[in-house]
Formats: C-alpha cells, sequence, structure tokens
C-alpha cells in the first residue's frame, strides 16, 4: 500500500476555528477522513507541530513514503532548518499552502522551502491537500 505523509506545522492545529474567513470553518481533522475515504487505497499518516525541530526531524526521516504533503504555516517564510530537511527528504515534498499567499502581506510571497519541493500549490483551500496527493501518485507513476 502507498504511503502518503501530510505533515501541518505551527497553528494549523486550529484549522476550522482560526481566521475562518481566511482558512475555512472545516477542521484539519475532518477533511483528513474526507481524504482517507476519497483514498482508501493509500494510508496517509499526519503529523502536525508548532515545533520546527519536531518538523525538521519528521521530514528528515520520511523516506518510507512516497511523497510528503507539507504545509509549514509561518514557517514557510523564516526556517532554514526546514529548508535544509525539505532537501535531506528522499520522496518528493510537495508544499502547499490553504491560501493565495500571493494575495496577501508581502512577506507571506517568499518561501524557504519552494526551491527544494516537487511542487508549490496556493489558494485552492484545503483541496490544495488533495491536489497535493494527486501530484504525488503522477510523481510515482511507472
Amino acid at each position: 500500500m502507498m504511503k502518503i505523509l501530510i505533515v501541518n506545522g505551527i497553528n494549523l492545529q486550529q484549522l476550522g476555528t482560526r481566521e475562518v474567513n481566511v482558512y475555512g470553518a472545516v477542521s484539519f481533522e475532518e477533511y483528513l477522513d474526507k481524504l482517507k475515504r476519497q483514498y482508501s487505497d493509500i494510508q496517509f499518516d499526519f503529523f502536525q507541530s508548532d515545533e520546527v525541530g519536531e518538523l525538521s526531524k519528521v521530514l528528515a526521516n520520511a523516506h518510507d513514503y512516497a511523497g510528503v504533503v507539507l504545509n509549514a504555516g509561518a514557517y514557510t517564510h523564516t526556517s532554514v532548518a526546514l529548508a535544509d530537511a525539505v532537501r535531506m527528504t528522499s520522496c518528493p515534498v510537495v508544499e502547499v499552502h490553504i491560501s493565495n499567499l500571493f494575495g496577501r502581506e508581502r512577506y507571506r510571497r517568499e518561501s524557504t522551502l519552494s526551491a527544494h519541493c516537487a511542487g508549490f500549490i496556493s489558494g485552492f483551500g484545503l483541496d490544495g491537500y488533495r491536489l497535493a496527493v494527486e501530484a504525488i501518485l503522477k510523481k510515482n507513476e511507472p
């Protein structure tokens, strides 16, 4: 069975209640259940942390996965350590953002991660995670 790791960074445990006008009213757990039903032939593992060291460790050790869906939250714009961990990850990493970063504050338009990722998805709400799964499936086709 194909395994995909979803990694959410800082403050993303508050999805569904935090700035619902930007991030929506659905919790990530609700969305993940839907994703698991839609892709019942994929094993999804999920990790969320507000600590960059924990996120880096999980990414650097993601060797058993077909791919990683990564929403690093605000660490996207600031963490060289997380960028290094993405670079060390042996499987494709797809960077995902719920909001359209280019329609927000200027500082959100820079990513320390993007250069090391297989792709970048921004602005499609939680559906960005599904789009990332599709990209990982394509990357793993024979």
